[in-house]
């Protein structure tokens, strides 16, 4: 296997990412480019920093994407915007379906090798509470599915769209992506909240995966025969309420204490929505975050597992490192990244 091969990665300054990055240098690979923004906090690569071909542009640029897929052979198009605020919507959509058809453009004139596109379970759909997800899952209009669902859906669009043009791709659907990394950032939230003994919890259900897990795994579907197809990420189901109870108990801290029921969820985040049209920032809880945290979804993830042997973290193991690594992170002021080995 040649692994000096040229390769692209968009949003390796990221969660994901960072990580992908760091697991292709520990696998051998040494010619690495990585896309990031003049705004980019270097934070999860500053290890690596020096051995990554860095390229300073969005990927919302086609000219500056034309430029940045020159020679590249493989790309992983990791970038991607997470918000339940609807005040970023339309920046959302632009960053998710936008900057993901200018990557299928750019891959289809540079006439890459290979594309992985990482996308989300959100992208399946989520067409009724409870009902069983998997790759075969259509998707259809509701409303468990959030605005971040529907740009994922129709960015992964434009990735089909760039396989019905002779594109050689593969598409990755991680479920909720845990590890350590901004812990301020999306799920990771969910340690600041343990650590705060933050005292309510939901009823809901979703499903977890460890981000080197996700990583791995697309290195391995990149290095495959396989094109044109999906895999759901997903390492184990787990209610809200167990997740908390997990973290809080690693972290010596107390657990929650009350079930939110739907009065509940809706004066939160009407709450939320007050404070920060008030103080200013991104509301914590919003509508569309309210409302998911009482539904019950889960996730097939047996494809996944039928192909290269793959075996996914066990949570409890996830949990245990990435919860120490807060508490040495909550030492420091203010609060640092901090990234699990490879």
């Amino acid at each position: 296997m040649d692994k000096s091969k040229q390769i692209l990665v968009s949003g390796g300054t990221g969660f994901v990412g960072s990580y992908l990055l760091r697991m292709l240098l520990a696998q051998g690979y040494t010619n690495i480019r990585a896309i990031h923004r003049k705004t980019s906090r270097m934070d999860l690569v500053s290890t690596i920093y020096d051995q990554i071909e860095w390229v300073e542009g969005d990927i919302l640029d086609v000219l500056f994407m034309k430029d940045a897929i020159q020679d590249v052979e493989q790309v992983y198009h990791c970038a991607a915007m997470i918000s339940f605020d609807p005040r970023r919507f339309e920046d959302m959509r632009q960053v998710n379906v936008e900057g993901t058809a200018n990557m299928v453009n750019a891959a289809l004139q540079a006439e890459v090798k290979k594309f992985i596109h990482v996308s989300s379970i959100a992208a399946i759909g989520r067409p009724k509470n409870g009902m069983l997800i998997d790759e075969n899952t259509k998707w259809q209009r509701s409303k468990n599915n959030s605005q971040y669902a529907i740009s994922k859906y129709q960015g992964e669009q434009e990735v089909w769209r760039g396989y019905a043009e002779g594109l050689n791709m593969a598409i990755v659907n991680p479920s909720v992506i845990l590890g350590a990394g901004f812990w301020d950032d999306g799920p990771l939230r969910f340690f600041k909240l343990a650590w705060k003994e933050f005292p309510f919890y939901s009823l809901g259900q979703t499903g977890i995966v460890d981000v080197r897990d996700v990583s791995r795994f697309m290195i391995q579907l990149m290095e495959s025969d396989i094109s044109g197809e999906r895999y759901i990420l997903n390492g184990s189901p787990i209610s809200f309420k167990n997740l908390m109870f997990r973290i809080s108990a690693l972290l010596g801290k107390k657990p929650p204490r009350y079930q939110v029921n739907t009065i509940l969820q809706e004066m939160a985040w009407r709450i939320e929505w007050l404070k920060s049209r008030l103080f200013g920032g991104s509301p914590f809880i919003t509508k569309e975050t309210a409302r998911l945290s009482g539904q019950y979804f889960e996730y097939a993830n047996h494809k996944s597992k039928e192909i290269f042997g793959f075996e996914y973290t066990p949570i409890d193991q996830t949990l245990k490192e990435s919860a120490a690594l807060f508490k040495k992170a909550v030492e420091e002021k203010p609060i640092p990244a901090k990234v699990l080995s490879v």
